[in-house]
């Protein structure tokens, strides 16, 4: 685990991933050096070290004096889960905000997060999906960032955008209504909620027997197992998730995570039998 953190603890950690996909991380890095709040720290889990993603980090630093931390490990095989204990482990925030390597963050994402965490509760943000053409231009530098993540100069460049995001783009107040009105179930979506990492602990992090689809809606269910609930923040806190490829998906993945996910919402299961404590012990 390498560090470039300074030396006031943060009140929050925003915990990413990322794996081989520098010029998407670029994007997100540069999206959270534009926050409206500072006062949080970046931890970067990338499972398998890339000099690329290196570089990015160490540009990023040497630019901005936000603190971020970039923690690794040897690459064998799906290792997201076991990543992003790693990255909880070495956290220092008393608050977790979780994202994804490839999701820029409006500039009031970890303003809205910290406004809204509540004990008990865990926060489940929104995602605004940007097409190929868009991600593109993005991923060559041709878009700047108040660009892409202005509902409305989308909107104007043929971006598909329903008219409720132009509604709260133009009062903003709207986007709390339409929370507590949406029938949508509030999940913990990797891309974008966050918790207590008290909670998170207690729960053992993420659960190593799973791989890719749903990973993150597993830690969420034994959350609530344990009493805390989630809260929808879906139209408030918003991330842009840049378009890529998905041909790690598989059908025996997926139907194995929903037989644990199936086990744990039967047996009310708080706690993972493989996870953070096991990274733990690992490494001593």
């Amino acid at each position: 685990m390498e560090s470039l953190t300074k030396s006031k603890s943060p009140e929050a950690s925003v915990i990413m991933t990322t794996f081989r996909s520098p010029k998407y991380l670029f994007q997100v890095l540069w999206g959270f050096a534009n926050q409206s709040c500072r006062d949080f720290e970046i931890v970067v889990g990338e499972d398998g070290q890339t000099d690329e993603t290196r570089e990015v980090i160490d540009v990023f630093a040497a630019k901005t004096n936000i603190s971020i931390q970039y923690v690794t490990q040897e690459h064998q095989g799906f290792g997201k889960t076991r990543i992003l204990n790693r990255a909880i482990d070495n956290a220092r925030g008393e608050y977790l905000i979780f994202t994804d390597g490839d999701c820029v963050p409006q500039s009031n994402f970890v303003e809205t997060h910290l406004s809204l965490a509540t004990h008990g509760r865990f926060l489940s943000g929104g995602c605004f999906r940007l097409d190929r053409p868009v991600t593109d231009q993005i991923l060559d530098q041709q878009l700047e960032l108040e660009q892409f993540t202005d509902m409305r100069w989308l909107k104007d460049h043929g971006h598909q955008v329903s008219k409720k995001w132009l509604w709260i783009r133009n009062r903003p107040g709207l986007a709390h209504f339409l929370d507590m009105a949406t029938t949508t179930r509030p999940t913990f979506n990797g891309h974008n909620s966050s918790a207590w990492k008290d909670d998170v602990v207690y729960a053992n992090g993420f659960n190593m027997e799973m791989r890719y689809g749903g990973l993150d809606r597993e830690l969420g269910e034994r959350l609530e197992n344990a009493g805390v609930i989630g809260m929808q923040i879906r139209h408030r806190a918003v991330c842009f998730h840049l378009e890529h490829e998905r041909g790690y998906v598989t059908k025996e993945d997926w139907q194995r995570n929903h037989n644990i996910r199936k086990l744990v919402r039967r047996r009310g299961l708080t706690r993972a039998e493989q996870g953070l404590e096991q990274i733990r012990s690992s490494a001593a």
